[in-house]
């Protein structure tokens, strides 16, 4: 199954100097992390505020106690381990033929994978901060802490993940553009496309090969080169790395 699809895709990458990825949820649910947009994601459940609102910057500030609870059992996947997808890229970055990876994702997958030049959109639950003083705090201390997660100073520890409401960081934006600008091939993966100004990025793509691999259909037609609708770790875990 996807024989003929797989032997492009590898000429593809045969034929690559500067591969960037930009990858979505759907690069993560072979480690068993959901998704949000899929027939059973997060947005298709039921709770008592939809997730857009529980995780935004108001509500955090308003009711940080319910965004906590949420955060929590939802959005952190401590156990989650790499797949093949993940694997595959970083051994890509390490052969020198991709250059950049560019995630929508807060997992911290690719850098466990051995991933190098990780550009992080939405930030990392790897990353969390007291609101009052600085101080630094890792996912373990935030997962396991009791209520809402505070410093030692009595401050609120905020994760470093991007909320709805806020922006994101301008200097990963800057670096993604400059990635995909010069990149001679980009593959697109495990992402709807739905989400801007993420989705905007590639159309600053100018190199030679497009490609996208994901489950369903993209929300923008892209005029990819190639388009495989399956999950990516099954399919990038069949490439050789020359």
């Amino acid at each position: 199954m996807y024989e003929q699809e797989i032997n492009k895709l590898q000429e593809i990458i045969d034929d690559s100097r500067h591969i960037v990825f930009f990858g979505g949820a759907g690069v993560s649910t072979e480690s068993n992390i959901p998704d949000f947009r899929s027939a059973d994601g997060l947005y298709q459940q039921n709770y008592k505020y939809s997730p857009e609102q529980i995780v935004s910057h108001s509500f955090f500030m308003r009711n940080t106690e319910g965004f906590y609870e949420f955060y929590k059992d939802k959005m952190m996947f401590l156990d989650a381990k790499p797949n093949a997808a993940h694997k595959k890229l970083a051994e890509l970055e390490e052969k020198g033929k991709l250059t950049a990876v560019i995630t929508q994702n807060i997992d911290g997958l690719h850098q466990m994978a051995g991933s190098k030049n990780v550009l992080e959109l939405h930030g990392s639950i790897h990353r969390n901060y007291c609101r009052k003083c600085g101080e630094f705090y890792d996912a373990a201390y935030v997962k396991h802490a009791e209520g809402v997660p505070k410093c030692k100073c009595g401050g609120i520890i905020k994760p470093d993940v991007v909320l709805y409401e806020e922006g994101l960081d301008s200097g990963i934006i800057e670096k993604s553009i400059r990635a995909i600008s010069e990149a001679d091939t980009l593959i697109i993966g495990g992402t709807s496309l739905v989400v801007y100004p993420a989705a905007g990025f590639i159309d600053y793509f100018r190199g030679r090969h497009l490609v996208v691999i994901n489950k369903s259909a993209t929300a923008r037609e892209v005029g990819a080169e190639l388009s495989i609708a399956a999950p990516i770790g099954e399919i990038l875990g069949q490439i050789e790395v020359l």
